[in-house]
């Protein structure tokens, strides 16, 4: 998987102006076992470089995808990360072997619970899973020093933008659901400014929950 990943970052690199990424996140990639958090019929694919389905209809990311965000996100020891969107678990998973902790925001209350349980067995204990509209982010936890979101918005939530300490940032993928679809990286600096950058054309499911008025 790991040497699959790196090629396709190669093969990627007039996007996202990578040639390869951050020896950590390789590492942490290669620590969390991807087959727990794939169905039981499809874990014989769980080390493909492939999404694959999950409960209630959503998908596990391929594993590009979660390298990619992850290294974009820069994740530090002792950094509190937010993520929109818990799927499976996966990409907590990933994100707990770099950080201090991660909350996790999941809108269906079945991939919630299970995700926790997984996370749970596996002694990741720096994961605090709930159920909610991640659209709002965890204002409770805020604010965060990066956020991830697993599912694709229309626009960037602003209640995103304003739990991310100054000097955060925000990996998220943004668009149409049937239409065009791409990864942005959003920096807010210490003064405040927002600066994004559109990293690599993608397709996510939808984000679901609030809207902001017409």
């Amino acid at each position: 998987m790991l040497a699959a990943i790196a090629v396709s970052v190669r093969n990627s690199h007039e996007y996202t102006g990578l040639a390869e990424l951050d020896e950590r996140v390789m590492a942490a990639m290669a620590a969390v076992p991807r087959e727990q958090f794939v169905l039981p019929a499809y874990r014989h694919l769980a080390y493909q470089n492939t999404p694959l389905p999950i409960a209630a209809g959503q998908t596990i990311s391929q594993p590009l995808i979660v390298a990619l965000m992850t290294h974009l996100l820069d994740p530090q020891p002792g950094d509190v990360v937010l993520e929109v969107g818990t799927g499976s678990g996966y990409q907590a998973a990933v994100l707990a072997e770099l950080v201090s902790q991660v909350y996790s925001v999941e809108i269906v209350e079945e991939l919630a619970t299970d995700a926790a349980g997984v996370l749970a067995r596996l002694g990741y204990d720096n994961v605090t899973v709930r159920a909610g509209d991640g659209y709002a982010g965890w204002p409770e936890h805020a604010p965060f020093d990066g956020i991830i979101v697993t599912a694709a918005a229309e626009e960037i939530p602003p209640p995103l933008l304003q739990q991310l300490k100054p000097g955060g940032k925000l990996v998220i993928p943004v668009g149409e659901e049937h239409g065009y679809q791409e990864l942005l990286l959003v920096e807010v600096g210490d003064n405040g400014q927002v600066r994004e950058r559109s990293m690599l054309p993608v397709r996510f499911v939808p984000l679901t929950g609030e809207r902001p008025p017409l």
